[in-house]
């Protein structure tokens, strides 16, 4: 009697490894494509605004513009990052596809304009939202999906930044703080690199920021300065929560969404004429590399706060990352006139231990503090941000993130 034998399980094997291979070649490709684009379509609106700076004077009308395409097409899309949070935690409908345009869209006009914002949240978006469409091609389930997810914002973070290894743990990070949700790792790290890769194939340059100076030995006394700096670094991530909270609870107290932006706008170009400089507006990348050189002002970091935080609450679009990085390096740069630290490294410490404590990823930061800055700083990188995550209090500016280790302690400490 011969014994029949199945090659079904081969068979299911082959489906899933293709399944999951063309789905990472696809999102890296496409968004990394996407955000090569975004990328090529920022710096161009950035250098016009930049040789004309009359037409920050259009800002409340881009803002209404803003407002009008999101009552128009972008409900749910309204909620950004938060969006793919709540949709990652409780699935219940795809992600629309429109998001992407969307945010698109309305993050060149702001940056045209003249409002005060990032890139992180139009590359995460737009990740999260061309990943999702992929359940119109394959069945996936709720554990599949929440993977799914996970790749597209990967692919977005790791195109934007090029940074393929961070991205990857962002992905995953910021979905669950401190939860080891690590069974996507290896499909977000393919698509990571894939991303990456296909956003240098359109020749986009990533912005570098060098440390001219020696790392100094690890010493109790650089521990000692560094901890006090994180401690700094989250209380600015806590402010920068904070006040993008307060923001928005004025701003809804505006009973009109179209009036809100409108508003906003007038009064961003006001505060752009009395300080009688650009240099807060936008990304602020010359601001940021040059904090790598020459202290900063003790104020430029809030002035970029206050900025960046009344933008977004307004309704402009834009991410808050960049704007976060302005804000730690610049503090970082002003630090090293009391902190006998150098300049370069307490820039590069701020840089990425503010944008942990206020998103609460500190594993992402270090691993981006690695891939930016090389291996000798990451200690005092590691340490900053670990304390600013500490130090940040409950919550991020992720409104829909779970607490995972962090609400842990502060229960634990009574906060």
């Amino acid at each position: 009697m011969a014994i029949k034998i199945s090659n079904q399980p081969a068979q299911n094997n082959r489906y899933f490894l293709s399944k999951w291979f063309i789905t990472c070649c696809t999102i890296g490709f496409s968004v990394g494509s996407v955000c090569a684009f975004f990328l090529f379509s920022l710096n161009w609106v950035t250098q016009y605004r930049d040789n004309h700076s009359w037409i920050i004077y259009g800002l409340p009308f881009a803002g209404l513009i803003i407002a009008l395409s999101y009552q128009r097409w972008g409900n749910p899309s309204s909620k950004g990052n938060n969006l793919l949070i709540e949709e990652y935690l409780h699935p219940q409908r795809r992600i629309p596809l429109v998001m992407a345009p969307l945010v698109l869209f309305g993050t060149l006009l702001t940056h045209l304009f003249g409002g005060s914002a990032g890139r992180e949240g139009t590359a995460v978006q737009i990740g999260g939202a061309i990943a999702d469409q992929l359940n119109r091609w394959f069945n996936f389930g709720k554990t599949e999906r929440r993977i799914l997810l996970s790749i597209g914002i990967t692919a977005g973070f790791a195109a934007i930044f090029g940074t393929p290894l961070a991205g990857t743990v962002f992905g995953l990070e910021v979905l669950l703080i401190g939860k080891k949700r690590y069974f996507g790792i290896l499909p977000c790290l393919f698509t990571a690199y894939i991303a990456n890769f296909s956003c240098q194939l359109w020749d986009i340059p990533h912005t570098h920021y060098p440390i001219h100076e020696l790392i100094p030995p690890l010493s109790l006394n650089n521990i000692g300065f560094s901890l006090i700096a994180g401690v700094l670094f989250g209380l600015t991530a806590w402010l920068f929560t904070f006040t993008g909270d307060f923001f928005s609870i004025q701003f809804k107290k505006i009973k009109s969404p179209l009036l809100r932006p409108v508003i906003g706008g007038i009064i961003i170009v006001v505060t752009v004429v009395l300080l009688k400089s650009t240099k807060y507006i936008g990304l602020g990348i010359p601001m940021i590399q040059e904090a790598f050189n020459n202290p900063s002002d003790y104020y430029d970091f809030l002035i970029k706060l206050v900025l960046t935080t009344f933008t977004l609450s307004a309704g402009f679009k834009g991410g808050e990352v960049t704007p976060l990085f302005f804000i730690g390096a610049t503090l970082g740069s002003a630090l090293s006139v009391f902190i006998p630290l150098p300049i370069g490294l307490l820039a590069a410490m701020g840089f990425v231990a503010v944008f942990s404590g206020a998103t609460n990823t500190p594993l992402a930061c270090i691993v981006m503090g690695y891939e930016l800055f090389g291996l000798q700083p990451v200690i005092f990188i590691a340490i900053a941000c670990l304390v600013a995550f500490v130090f940040s209090g409950r919550k991020g500016i992720y409104v829909a993130q779970k607490g995972g280790i962090k609400e842990k302690l502060y229960r634990r400490l009574n906060l």
